[in-house]
C-alpha cells in the first residue's frame, strides 16, 4: 500500500515562487511514475505534471509549462512541484498522485494512489 501526503500550499500572489512536497510510504514508491493533478472548484480534476520512477523524463500541461517543475528524490521518497510565476488560474486542490505501472500518462484514472490534497491560492 502507498501513502501520499502533500504539504506546501497556501495563500501566495500573484508572480510569487511556492513548492509543493508529497511524502510518500511504500516499498516500491521508487518505481512509480508520480504526478501531480490539481482541481479548481466547479472544475474537473486535471494534469498538471508527471515524473518517471527515474526522474529523468518529465512531462508538462501546456499552462503549466516553462513555470513548474516537477522532481523526485527516490532516496528520501518525495516529490516536489516547485511553481514559479504563479497566476490566479493556478488556484485549486492540487493532488500528488502515484501510477504502479510505471505509465507516462496525464490521465487521472492512470494513477492508484492519491494524497488528500494541498490548496493553492494565488491573489491578484
Amino acid at each position: 500500500q502507498v501513502h501520499l501526503v502533500e504539504s506546501g500550499g497556501g495563500l501566495v500572489q500573484a508572480g510569487d515562487s511556492l513548492r509543493l512536497s508529497c511524502a510518500a510510504s511504500g516499498p516500491t514508491v521508487s518505481r512509480y511514475t508520480m504526478g501531480w493533478f490539481r482541481q479548481a472548484p466547479g472544475k474537473e480534476r486535471e494534469f498538471v505534471a508527471l515524473i518517471s520512477a527515474s526522474g529523468g523524463r518529465t512531462y508538462y500541461a501546456d499552462s503549466v509549462k516553462g513555470r513548474f517543475t516537477i522532481s523526485r528524490d527516490n532516496a528520501k521518497n518525495m516529490v516536489y512541484l516547485q511553481m514559479n510565476s504563479v497566476k490566479p488560474e493556478d488556484t485549486a486542490v492540487y493532488y500528488c498522485a502515484a501510477d504502479k505501472l510505471g505509465l507516462l500518462s496525464a490521465l487521472s484514472r492512470q494513477y492508484d494512489y492519491w494524497g488528500q490534497g494541498t490548496q493553492v491560492t494565488v491573489s491578484s
